[in-house]
């Protein structure tokens, strides 16, 4: 066990061993260290002005992450290397990204420029799965908020400079920065403070479940892109804090011939591409869910167990039969997701316990799958209205139906009387879609908030759920689907 939090500044090694269980990555920089070119614009995790990059080992790999700092505790740098925009430029040298963004005159009023030059630092140094071009440059930059309008530049400082291999100082370093970070992660079991007040960041399901068990009242953290919020904007203290995101064993992706199991603390990153692979709906939502900074450090299991009823992965978990793994101390058991929400923020979640994998059915042949996010901004938006819906065909009859919602009921929930009309229905007759459409109102009482009317939400819900029927009775996948925005979809099934 060890009483301080670690990780590397300008290749220093930096210990933490007082900090306030809820002191934010931010507040460290910018009052602590007085590095105050990171900037806090929202201090929710939306304008991306906050911006810094974690250099960690992810297995073998050294990766750099961007991620916001405004709601990012700063115990989840530990064992990484925090890197900012004073760090970037070498001497009087501007780093590539500074440079391209003076180039082409990408900075107006300045403020967020230290969020895009971190969140472009990234990008230089990310994978490179496809071309750079200016459908991933958006997409990569849609956490970052600029209020002079000026995306243009910036994204044309991108492609100039993040299109081929790394060559800065950072990329030269890296053998020697692998060595320094293996020297600081360590194996101990992370415990700062007192058990009255403290950070911890157990290493085994074991050391987690024991620290649950004594301390059931213990803030559990995967990703802080929620409670963050209840940090910063909430203004809540949380005494004790137990962060998942040095367990091993959660980290694990355990992809079958039937299902994908999920540890709960598999990032949304690291979850895209085994989602999108299950249906190619799945991976237009993922591209949609928040920016880049936030899908970087939320988890799967995070995203559940939060319990919000408009959180975008419940409702098409629970429409392709998803199920929960629960841990309280060396005890398992599980449960159908649909199970695990009771109420508004109330799980089936006993004290003590944690949630530890989330189980993904894949599509068997005959099922058909689609899955639709509302919002009033199509990027890094909360959803008013998502919908997900299965069935299972025999031949052109429905004889199977899951149908998911969130944002319609102060929890995600099936429409199952919309499901039982469906049932026996042929796809060769549109007009008996009708009775479905209509047992929606028996199913869902929506309410009227700030994203959206009772009423918009009920005949938006109909419209997709008619728009996924129609789709699933029309062409094949490749024609019936909207491309472009979304993946290119390359199967001819329906």
């Amino acid at each position: 066990m060890r009483g301080d939090i670690r990780f590397l500044r300008r290749g220093r090694p930096v210990r933490l061993t007082a900090a306030s269980p809820t002191l934010t990555l931010l507040d460290y920089l910018r009052l602590q260290e007085r590095a105050t070119g990171t900037k806090e614009g929202c201090a929710e995790g939306d304008c991306g002005a906050c911006t810094v990059v974690l250099r960690r080992l992810r297995g073998e790999r050294v990766v750099y992450e961007p991620v916001n700092a405004c709601i990012l505790l700063a115990g989840q740098a530990d064992g990484a290397e925090v890197i900012t925009v004073e760090d970037l430029a070498d001497g009087d040298t501007l780093h590539p990204v500074q440079q391209a963004l003076v180039d082409r005159h990408g900075s107006q009023c300045g403020f967020c420029t230290p969020g895009f030059v971190m969140a472009l630092f990234a990008l230089y140094h990310a994978p490179a799965p496809r071309a750079l071009d200016r459908a991933r440059v958006n997409d990569w930059l849609a956490g970052n908020l600029c209020r002079c309008t000026g995306y243009r530049p910036i994204v044309e400082a991108a492609l100039a400079s993040c299109a081929g291999a790394p060559s800065d100082r950072f990329a030269a370093q890296e053998e020697e920065s692998r060595h320094a970070l293996q020297r600081l992660a360590g194996n101990d079991d992370l415990f700062v403070g007192t058990p009255e007040r403290f950070f911890a960041a157990p290493t085994s399901l074991a050391a987690l479940g024991q620290l649950c068990a004594e301390h059931p009242d213990a803030t559990l953290v995967a990703g802080a892109t929620d409670v963050g919020l209840w940090i910063t904007k909430g203004l809540r203290d949380l005494p004790r804090i137990i962060w998942l995101g040095r367990v091993r064993g959660l980290d694990v992706i355990d992809d079958g011939r039937d299902a994908v199991g999920f540890g709960a603390c598999v990032t949304l990153v690291a979850a895209t591409p085994h989602l999108a692979a299950i249906d190619p709906d799945l991976g237009e939502l993922m591209r949609r869910f928040a920016g880049t900074q936030i899908r970087t450090t939320g988890t799967v299991g995070g995203n559940i167990a939060n319990g919000s009823p408009i959180g975008d992965l419940p409702p098409a978990l629970i429409a392709l039969g998803a199920t929960v793994a629960l841990q309280h101390g060396e005890t398992p058991r599980s449960l159908p997701l649909e199970s695990f929400f009771l109420a508004y923020r109330k799980q089936d979640r006993r004290e003590g316990e944690f949630v530890r994998m989330v189980r993904v059915p894949k599509l068997a042949a005959n099922e058909r799958f689609r899955c639709f996010k509302i919002t009033k901004r199509f990027d890094e938006d909360i959803s008013a209205v998502m919908g997900a819906f299965k069935l299972r065909l025999d031949g052109r009859r429905i004889v199977g139906a899951r149908l998911a919602y969130g944002g319609m009921a102060e929890i995600p929930k099936r429409a199952r009387a919309a499901e039982r009309q469906l049932i026996e229905v042929s796809l060769d007759r549109p007009e008996s879609f009708a009775g479905t459409l209509a047992a929606l109102a028996e199913d869902f009482t929506p309410i009227s908030d700030q994203r959206a009317s009772a009423r918009y939400r009920l005949d938006v819900a109909r419209a997709i759920l008619r728009r996924a029927l129609t789709e699933i009775a029309g062409a094949p996948t490749s024609t019936t689907r909207i491309v472009g925005r979304r993946e290119a979809v390359h199967d001819g099934a329906g």
